[in-house]
């Protein structure tokens, strides 16, 4: 039985995310993102300005008039949801955890699909695969894949890219729009990654809480490592560590937008602080800049 206050937070998101992908990314998420190519949809009598590479010999012959091949667009695409459930994303310092803000990027993914009759599926992992969804159509598949992201208690508490990635492999046959939606706490992936981009369109959503790129003077601190549970004394008071602490924490961030470069990664750069909806939108217009 879910819990009554969970059942208000996934309505709550279905309210808010939908309305959004309604009013701001109409027609971008379609204009960003292209199907698989062109299929035949039906011949139809030659008319004058034709292609007369188009035309239907074997019809023409039957009917006696000249008939042309009709294609569309073959829109109809996969969307999988890549979401890091580790115990690193259950941390927030502001109004949001990493992992519930997570939930909603995957919320407004996944309403952007169905709008687009697309499929949308869902894979939930830590150091292991937790949960697995597969690709569907609907709005009660989109609700399921809110509630899964929202309520899954994961088993694993560290994070595997390259486990994921692999999964990815295995599960779906065809090209897909993958969202990899995480913290980025990991290391060993990038030649994973640089796989799985050749097979398939791999956007990364990088999420940041400022507490991670700035440590404010709280005296001295006990904290805990939540991934491998470790205790450790910080000295918060000492401005030189603070601005060692700082430095770290941007050279990690640009290393890891270097490596996402270096493969043509597409990242979006999300903070808990900051409106998300302003990076997605910059995305799809970098996207679209790209395309034209």
């Amino acid at each position: 039985m879910i819990p009554r206050e969970v059942l208000r937070k996934i309505r709550h998101i279905q309210i808010t995310t939908s309305r959004m992908v309604s009013d701001v990314f109409a027609g971008q998420y379609q204009s960003v993102f292209r199907g698989r190519g062109m299929e035949f949809d039906e011949v139809r009598e030659y008319q004058p300005g034709d292609d007369i590479k188009a035309i239907d010999w074997n019809v023409t012959a039957r009917t006696g008039h000249p008939y042309v091949k009709k294609f569309v667009e073959e829109r109809e695409l996969t969307v999988m949801l890549i979401l890091d459930a580790s115990m690193s994303c259950r941390f927030g310092s502001v109004k949001q955890m990493k992992s519930q803000l997570a939930a909603e990027l995957c919320s407004v993914l996944a309403f952007s699909a169905i709008r687009n009759n697309d499929k949308a599926g869902l894979i939930i992992f830590t150091d292991k695969i937790e949960k697995f969804v597969p690709p569907r159509k609907g709005l009660r598949h989109v609700l399921r894949i809110i509630r899964e992201a929202l309520y899954y208690h994961p088993q694993g508490k560290g994070t595997d890219i390259r486990l994921a990635l692999e999964y990815l492999n295995r599960v779906t046959r065809r090209k897909t729009i993958s969202f990899i939606i995480s913290d980025f706490f990991a290391e060993g992936f990038k030649k994973f990654l640089a796989i799985a981009n050749k097979r398939h369109d791999i956007v990364a959503l990088s999420i940041t809480d400022p507490r991670e790129i700035e440590m404010p003077n709280l005296g001295i601190l006990r904290l805990n490592d939540s991934e491998s549970n470790e205790s450790f004394m910080l000295d918060t008071s000492d401005g030189g560590f603070r601005r060692k602490y700082r430095e770290d924490s941007l050279q990690r961030i640009n290393e890891r937008e270097k490596m996402f470069r270096s493969m043509n990664v597409d990242n979006i750069d999300i903070r808990t602080n900051a409106d998300y909806a302003k990076e997605l939108i910059k995305f799809f217009k970098m996207r679209e800049r790209r395309l034209a």
